[in-house]
C-alpha cells in the first residue's frame, strides 16, 4: 500500500510516474516481470482476474491461495524479494457467476473477495457492474449504476472485515487498496474494435466516483474510501483480432482533465496491450497512473516459441532426423478439439480461423499452454534445442535483438532465456512509460 501510495502521490505532483500491472498466470511472464522489476528497482504488481483464479479454481485451476503460492515459488526461484511483490485481484465480483440469480451470484462473489484478501492480495479491483439474474436490464446487459455501486460497497465491506481479521493475526498485514469502475470492452480484447471505441464520458466517470463514495459512506466505509486509488476508464484503447486502436491524446483530453479534480485518484486502464511505448507514456502523462497488460506478454512468448519451432526445423530436418516436437501441430490439434477458449473470438472460413488461432492479437493460445499434450511437445522442443545447441546464425535470423545481447555477454544462449527476454522486450516499453526508465 505504501509503495502504491508513493507512486500515486508522485504522479499527482507532476512527476508523472505510474505503475504497470501484469495480469497473467504464465510462469515465464511472471518470471520476466520479476526480472524487470529487479533491474528497475521497482515493485512487481501481479494480478489475476476472477475468471483465472477463484474459489472454484477458475480456468487456471488455482484458487487464491494456490496462485499466491505459485507466484511466491517463482520469486524464490529467482531470488526476488517477496516484500516487493504486490498481488492483485482484477474484476473481483460476480462476473464469473453473472448468469445466476443475483443473491446467489453475490454470495459467491463475497466468498471470492474474502479468499483473495485472506491470502494477502492487497490490490483489489471491485467490479459489480454487470447485471445478474433477475436484474432489470439483464436482457440489454445494462445495470443501474447506483445498484452497481451498492454491490461494490457490499463487497468492500467483506474485504475490510477480512482484513481486520488478518490484522489481529499479523499486525504487519497491509490493508487493501481499491480500484473501482470497469472498462467498456470485455477483458481480453473485444470485437468492438472494428466499430471504434467510445471514450468514457466525464459525466460517467464522475457518477462512478459519486455513487460509489455514497455507497461506501452508507456502509460506514469511510476509511476504506481513503484507500480507493484508481477508477477504471476507457480512454480509447483496444485491440481486436488483427487490429489495434491506438491511443489518441486529443480524444481523451476532456476525460484526462477531469482526473485533476481529484487529489488521490488516478485512472486505471485495461487493454493497453500492443500500444507503442510513446502512446503508453502519453497515457501516463494524461492521468492514467496504472496500466494493465496481459495478452501482449503471452503474445510475445508465443512469437518466441514459434521462432524456436522454426529453429528446431532448420536444425533437425536437414539431418534427416524427424524427432521433432511438432509443437505447432500439437497445439492447433488441441485447440480444434477443445474450442471453448477461442470459438467466440474467431469466425469465418476454416483457413481464416486457423490463421487467427495462431496469430490473432487475442492470443487465445495462452489458454492451451497448460494442456498436458502441449506441455509435452513444448518440453521436447526445449530438449531438442539444448541437445543440438542454437548456432549464432539462427539466433541472428530469428532472435536478432537477443542475438546482440548474447554476443555482448548480456544473455545466455538458452531457449528459455530467449523466451523470457522476448517478453521483456514488451515490459521495457511499460517500464519506460511509467517512468522507471525515462
Amino acid at each position: 500500500m505504501r509503495r502504491i501510495s508513493e507512486i500515486i502521490t508522485s504522479h499527482k505532483h507532476d512527476d508523472l510516474k505510474g505503475v504497470y500491472s501484469v495480469c497473467s498466470s504464465n510462469a515465464y511472464v511472471i518470471e520476466a516481470s520479476m526480472r524487470q522489476a529487479e533491474e528497475d528497482e521497482s515493485v512487481a504488481l501481479i494480478e489475476s482476474t476472477s475468471n483465472q483464479v477463484n474459489q472454484y479454481g477458475g480456468y487456471t485451476g488455482m484458487n487464491p491461495q494456490q496462485f499466491r503460492d505459485y507466484v511466491i515459488s517463482i520469486a524464490e526461484k529467482n531470488g526476488f524479494r517477496k516484500d516487493r511483490i504486490i498481488l492483485g485481484g482484477d474484476h473481483l465480483g460476480p462476473h464469473p457467476f453473472q448468469d445466476e440469480e443475483a443473491n446467489a451470484a453475490m454470495e459467491k462473489a463475497r466468498v471470492m473477495i474474502r479468499d483473495f484478501v485472506t491470502e494477502g492480495f492487497t490490490k483489489i479491483h471491485l467490479d459489480a457492474s454487470m447485471p445478474l439474474g433477475g436484474d432489470l436490464g439483464k436482457e440489454k446487459g445494462i445495470l443501474d449504476p447506483q445498484l452497481a455501486a451498492e454491490r461494490c460497497a457490499d463487497l468492500c465491506s467483506i474485504a475490510e472485515t477480512t482484513y481486520e481479521g488478518r490484522k489481529k493475526e499479523d499486525p504487519r498485514a497491509e490493508p487493501p487498496f481499491y480500484v473501482i469502475g470497469t472498462e467498456v470492452p470485455v477483458p481480453g480484447g473485444s470485437d468492438e474494435v472494428e466499430e471504434g471505441i467510445k471514450v468514457t464520458s466525464v459525466s460517467d466517470f464522475k457518477d462512478t466516483v459519486v455513487f460509489t463514495k455514497e455507497a461506501f459512506y452508507h456502509k460506514s466505509l469511510q476509511d476504506a474510501w481513503e484507500r480507493v486509488v484508481a477508477v477504471v476508464v476507457q480512454p480509447g484503447v483496444e485491440f481486436g483480432d488483427h487490429r489495434v486502436i491506438e491511443y489518441e491524446r486529443d480524444n481523451a483530453l476532456e476525460l484526462c482533465g477531469a482526473i485533476n479534480e481529484y487529489d488521490n485518484l488516478v485512472f486505471e486502464v485495461h487493454s493497453t496491450d500492443y500500444q507503442t511505448a510513446e502512446k503508453l507514456r502519453e497515457m501516463v502523462e494524461g492521468g492514467c497512473g496504472i496500466l494493465k497488460v496481459g495478452p501482449a506478454l503471452t503474445f510475445a512468448l508465443r512469437e518466441g516459441v514459434f521462432m524456436l519451432c522454426h529453429i528446431e526445423e532448420e536444425l533437425f530436418l536437414r539431418d534427416g532426423d524427424f524427432g521433432l516436437s511438432y509443437f505447432l501441430s500439437v497445439v492447433d490439434d488441441v485447440m480444434r478439439k477443445q474450442p471453448e477458449h477461442w470459438e467466440r473470438y474467431h469466425t469465418g472460413t476454416d483457413g481464416k480461423m486457423a490463421f487467427s488461432r495462431k496469430y490473432s492479437l487475442f492470443d487465445r493460445i495462452r489458454y492451451y499452454l497448460p494442456n498436458d499434450e502441449v506441455k509435452e511437445a513444448f518440453g521436447k522442443l526445449l530438449r531438442n534445442l539444448r541437445i543440438k545447441g542454437i548456432p549464432l546464425t539462427l539466433l541472428s535470423q530469428f532472435f536478432p535483438l537477443q542475438y546482440q545481447k548474447i554476443r555482448n555477454g548480456q544473455l545466455e544462449n538458452d531457449p528459455e532465456e530467449l523466451l523470457i527476454d522476448k517478453i521483456r522486450d514488451v515490459l521495457n516499453d511499460y517500464s519506460y512509460a511509467v517512468g522507471n526508465r525515462l
